[in-house]
């Protein structure tokens, strides 16, 4: 008989139901979430580290409110790998429930936390380019990098504070309410509206891309029918829409990757689902991951100065591994193995 209906009668809030979220059957499924974590969330990790190191150790991204704003989108995605790899394999593959309700929610809170700030960051993008397109003779003044700091803050206790609600209170157990089918011990409404939140910003963003690609084409079919000259404003103009465009891409990976699982959350509130349903929820969970995992592709193909940075790094290396192998420790080395053949 199927654990979960040998429950059904029982508390929802019981960590004995927690093996009804235990969706994966078979040993194939464990190693195959076990690889697609495994693979994504290193990759990510590492990936979004460089980002890291490349904008903070050249001060001409650093000091830049649209870089400081994609460290936090890289910083967000290595949370969002570390908690979420930790957390979804040690429950779906290795079967533990040898934690406590407030755990499971503190660690639920985190995934939460790290995904919301990561959009976040892609809405203060989207707004950095907003201003700087639309008003690009006063981007300086209002866009400085004390404000982009105060943003960045004030973005991470909004999300901080909105994913901790189920482990304040805001939660089945607590409010004897109707708990999620896919997440334990989360009440329904907190869940439908969390996904309102996460499609707030989601429209905000779409709407800010739509207007700064919108001013791009303008500026472009301006630029064709006078031949202006390119020139510094033009250079910084092409810059920005540069890097509005990548956005874009990121924020279409975003929501290519997201939208299975933010569909089967709004239709596990209207409806109950089956196994299987529940199945292709903890697959499509792993698509975060890879979203996390593009993200820094994208800014080291479509970014210039990232670019720069990540080929001096490598030249840097190279000629530290020349130096290395030409020093006379090495030479020495190599005479002595040649001497005692």
């Amino acid at each position: 008989m199927d654990i979960c209906k040998i429950h059904e009668n029982a508390s929802k809030c019981s960590v004995n139901t927690m093996e009804c979220f235990m969706v994966l059957s078979t040993q194939a499924q464990k190693i195959s979430i076990a690889t697609l974590c495994g693979l994504f969330g290193t990759l990510c990790i590492f990936e979004n580290s460089l980002v890291l190191y490349l904008i903070f150790s050249s001060p001409g991204t650093r000091r830049k409110p649209s870089y400081l704003f994609i460290s936090s989108l890289a910083l967000a995605d290595i949370l969002a790998s570390i908690i979420f790899v930790c957390s979804f394999v040690n429950f779906h593959v290795f079967n533990e429930t040898d934690f406590s309700k407030e755990v499971f929610l503190l660690q639920l809170g985190g995934v939460n936390t790290s995904f919301s700030a990561s959009l976040s960051s892609l809405l203060l993008t989207a707004l950095d380019r907003y201003i700087s397109i639309s008003r690009p003779s006063e981007y300086k003044l209002l866009m400085t990098r004390k404000r982009a700091w105060i943003a960045l803050g004030l973005l991470w206790v909004v999300c901080a504070t909105v994913a901790s609600l189920p482990l304040l209170g805001w939660n089945c157990c607590t409010l004897n309410s109707t708990c999620s089918e896919l997440f334990p011990f989360v009440d329904d409404n907190y869940l439908g509206s969390w996904i309102c939140f996460i499609m707030v910003l989601l429209g905000c963003i779409v709407y800010a891309y739509a207007h700064v690609l919108w001013r791009a084409h303008q500026h472009v079919a301006y630029m064709e029918k006078h031949q202006v000259q390119v020139g510094k404003q033009n250079t910084r103009m092409r810059m920005d829409v540069m890097l509005a465009k990548t956005l874009v891409m990121v924020l279409t990976v975003l929501v290519l990757c997201w939208s299975p699982v933010l569909v089967l959350m709004i239709y596990s509130i209207f409806a109950r689902l089956s196994n299987h349903l529940r199945k292709v929820f903890a697959f499509c969970s792993t698509l975060c991951l890879l979203n996390s995992m593009v993200n820094p592709i994208i800014y080291a193909l479509r970014s210039k100065e990232l670019y720069s940075s990540l080929r001096m790094v490598f030249s840097r290396f190279r000629r530290q591994l020349k130096a290395s192998e030409g020093s006379p420790e090495a030479e020495s080395t190599h005479k002595s193995s040649m001497i005692e053949t």
